[in-house]
């Protein structure tokens, strides 16, 4: 039985207010310090893999280093993407587009991106191919979406479901597969 580390991204580097799904922003300068808080929770790992989006990169690059262990990147694990969304100001995104997404949150696809239900097929086909890996303590550095659709499909739960689960920068969630 796996031990799965599901560690969502530290701080990103972008001001508030903005939709930044796949947007490929940076940490925040309280990285170090956000970084080994998420270290003091774990144990040794065989392995981590990350989303290549470099706010979960960045951390899943000093987990693998500080843990001495293997390091492994997967599209699978990014973020939701917003398609025309990405980078704007959620104030600036028009309201019938906003309003259409929340009366379907999870099969409307802003344009140019992708619904809650394609992420989910994403994110159970990484799970389906995590489960045939020799390792046991895994780390996956990932995003608040992609997390909570692999905790949906952990616990056959609907993902609407999770959309209100708060997750903060750094937090470290401990599941068995």
């Amino acid at each position: 039985m796996q031990t799965l580390y599901l560690i969502r991204h530290t701080r990103p580097r972008i001001a508030p207010g903005i939709c930044y799904g796949q947007f490929d922003i940076d940490v925040a300068d309280s990285f170090e310090e956000e970084a080994g808080n998420v270290l003091h929770y774990l144990p040794p790992l065989e392995l981590v893999i990350a989303s290549p989006l470099r706010r979960a990169r960045r951390l899943a690059e000093h987990l693998a280093q500080a843990q001495n262990c293997e390091l492994r990147s997967d599209a699978r694990l990014m973020e939701k993407h917003f398609g025309a969304w990405e980078g704007k100001a959620w104030d600036d995104i028009p309201r019938n587009e906003i309003d259409a997404w929340a009366a379907d949150v999870m099969d409307y696809a802003p344009p140019g991106g992708e619904s809650a239900q394609e992420v989910m097929q994403r994110v159970r086909a990484f799970m389906r191919d995590l489960v045939q890996l020799p390792q046991q303590n895994i780390a996956l550095t990932a995003h608040g979406g992609s997390i909570r659709a692999m905790l949906a499909s952990m616990a056959n739960v609907p993902l609407a479901h999770t959309l209100n689960w708060q997750m903060e920068y750094g937090a470290v969630i401990c599941v068995r597969n």
